[in-house]
Parts: structure tokens; C-alpha cells; sequence
């Protein structure tokens, strides 16, 4: 198929576009500035809130799976909107306009999350009412407006990875580890909530399998949550993440009381003095890291007929290299491009 990826410069994103080529697909990749895949992947610069913009990288298209959004724990109501509701309205639109047959939307287990602890839970209907933080809500939004479009036209179904992770991962891998090697990084209670993650191979494999089988009964119209199935301590997940990354485990813990308050304060504060980039704590992420999220995974692999190709004992191991690799580049003076230090 000719298939149009948003959002496709990302992690998660250039990982499906790997896939969908290895695939044999012929893979358009769309995103606001250049990607630089290596394969022979035609690249679209655009924003998807600019119908002209998809309407150009649209066309022809057999197929769009789309990843593009506002991934932020702050911001303005108003670019959560504009980006994840509305841009999703857009590249809707414009996909049922141009005739493409199917679409994957990729969103988020949060927007299913009402604060309280998942264990072994099933995809549950999008919740835009109860959803944490404008993220979650704002996707959560974008989700339903995506499974109402599922119709004789045009076949949708939407894949919701949890904690997608691996080498070249800024946010949750770059954070652990430029926290654990400065001696910084703390667990919230005592790191014991279990907590599922993907690995980004098997994240973007789902959505291929997804997009593949998105025309089968038990696939189109429905939300599926993905994960490795591998659930862990939030203080194994730091521990060797750290580990991996050359620094230090985690020694302190902070009480979930006061890291929720704290993140609250830090957030305001954050907002109010219009700082870019992450806050170093939020109540959200500190209800994230003490609430336990697991997931069954049984209808999930039966559907999109999946199943998680790398481990997570392998992932670990093949963060552990990618990071040896980094090191070993910096002292030949190569520039090293993550993780990210800005928390």
C-alpha cells in the first residue's frame, strides 16, 4: 500500500515507517521538519493543522497511519486542542476526501485513565470527561472523533502503546538516565506500582498489524491498548534504565503526598514563568509513577495476530549497547545526540 505516516520524525514514528518499508509498502513521511530516514521513504514537510499542507501529502494515499500530535504534561488548553483535536479533524477529513481506505490512529492508554490503579485491564472507551491532564483529554477527544469516522468508506482502528521506549528515546529513557547520572533520581513511595511499557520495535510492529488487518470485523472500529505484557516495578524499570545508562539507581523516595503537591506547585510555577520544555515533576507524572497500569494483552494479540518480538530482558540489553555506543563515539568526538539533559 501507499501509506501517509504523521508525525513520522519521532521515535515512535520513524520506527513504523521502518517497519511499514520493511514491509513493503511505499512509505510517505510527514512531519514539520526534516526526518532524514535512512530508507528510500519519501519525506512531506507540513503541519497537520494546515489542510492544504495534508491535503498535498494526502493524496494518492491508500492508507495514513497518524502518530502526529502535542505530546506535553503542560501547556495551553488552546494548542492541545488545535493540534490533537482539531489536527486530527483534518487529517480525517482529508483522508475520507482523498479516498484512502484505511485508517490507524495512535493514541494513548491515558486517555482511558481516571487516576485509579489498571491491573490487568482491557481498552476501555476514551474518556474525555475523567481523562488527567490536557494531554490525555485532548487525545481522548481526538480518539472518539477518529472511531466515529469508521464506516463503509473508510476503516479505522486506533493502537494505544504504553510507555514506548528504546534507544533513541529522549523523554522517559533520556530523563531516567541524565537524572540516575546525576545522582538524582528518586521513586516515588517505594517504586513499587507495577507498570507495563512497550519497546518501540513491538509498538511500531502493532501498528503495522494494525493497519494490515484493519479491514477485519474483530479490528476496524475498536481501540486496542499495546505493551510488551511484561509488567514491572516502577524501581526495576529506574534501576535499569540507570543501570544501563552507566548511572546511579534510584536511593531516595518521596513520599506520593508530597510528590503529588510538589508537582502541582512546580507546574504553576513552570507555566506561569512560560519556561519551554518539560517541567521536572507534575502531579500527573507522580499519579503515574505510583499508580499501578497493567494490561491484558490476550484480545489484543488475537486480533491484530501480534506478539511482542523483543523482550524486555533483550530491550534492556540492547539499551545497555546503545548507550556503550554513545560513549564510545564521544571519545572519538562525535557529537552525541541523547539523551536529553534538559530536567
Amino acid at each position: 500500500m501507499r501509506v501517509l505516516v504523521t508525525g513520522g520524525r519521532g521515535l515512535l514514528g520513524s520506527a513504523v515507517v521502518a517497519e511499514l518499508a520493511r514491509r513493503g509498502h511505499e512509505v510517505t513521511s510527514f512531519q514539520r521538519s526534516a526526518a532524514g530516514h535512512a530508507l528510500p521513504v519519501r519525506e512531506h514537510r507540513g503541519d497537520i493543522t494546515d489542510a492544504a499542507s495534508v491535503r498535498s501529502a494526502i493524496r494518492d494515499q491508500d492508507a495514513v497511519v497518524h502518530l502526529a500530535a502535542r505530546v506535553s504534561m503542560v501547556g495551553p488548553w488552546d494548542e492541545f486542542l488545535r493540534v490533537n483535536v482539531d489536527g486530527t479533524r483534518i487529517v480525517l477529513d482529508e483522508a475520507i476526501a482523498g479516498g484512502v481506505q484505511r485508517f490507524v490512529h495512535v493514541s494513548s492508554p491515558s486517555v482511558a485513565h481516571a487516576g485509579e490503579p489498571l491491573v490487568g485491564a482491557q481498552a476501555t472507551t476514551a474518556d474525555p470527561e475523567h481523562a488527567r491532564g490536557a494531554y490525555a483529554r485532548s487525545k481522548a477527544m481526538a480518539e472518539l472523533e477518529a472511531l466515529a469516522r469508521d464506516g463503509d468508506g473508510l476503516c479505522v482502528t486506533v493502537v494505544r502503546p504504553h510507555l514506548v521506549w528504546g534507544p533513541g528515546d529522549t523523554q522517559l529513557v533520556g530523563r531516567i538516565a541524565a537524572r540516575a547520572r546525576a545522582g538524582r533520581l528518586v521513586v516515588i513511595d517505594q517504586g513499587a506500582a507495577l507498570i507495563d511499557t512497550t519497546y518501540v520495535d513491538n509498538a511500531a510492529d502493532a501498528i503495522a498489524q494494525a493497519l494490515a488487518r484493519c479491514d477485519h470485523p474483530d479490528v476496524h472500529g475498536r481501540p486496542f491498548v499495546v505493551s510488551n505484557g511484561q509488567p514491572r516495578t516502577v524501581w526495576e524499570l529506574f534501576t535499569r534504565i540507570a543501570l544501563a545508562a552507566g548511572g546511579r539507581p534510584p536511593t531516595r523516595h518521596l513520599p506520593f503526598a508530597v510528590a503529588r503537591s510538589a508537582g502541582a506547585v512546580v507546574e504553576r510555577a513552570w507555566m506561569q514563568a512560560g519556561r519551554a520544555g518539560e517541567p521536572p515533576l507534575t502531579a500527573f507524572v507522580a499519579e503515574q509513577l505510583a499508580t499501578a497500569h497493567w494490561f491484558d494483552q490476550r484480545a489484543t494479540r488475537t486480533a491484530l495476530d501480534w506478539h511482542p518480538r523483543v523482550g524486555i530482558e533483550e530491550g534492556f540489553d540492547r539499551l545497555a549497547r546503545s548507550f556503550a555506543a554513545i560513549e564510545a563515539d564521544a571519545g572519538r568526538g562525535a557529537p552525541t545526540m541523547w539523551p536529553s539533559t534538559d530536567v
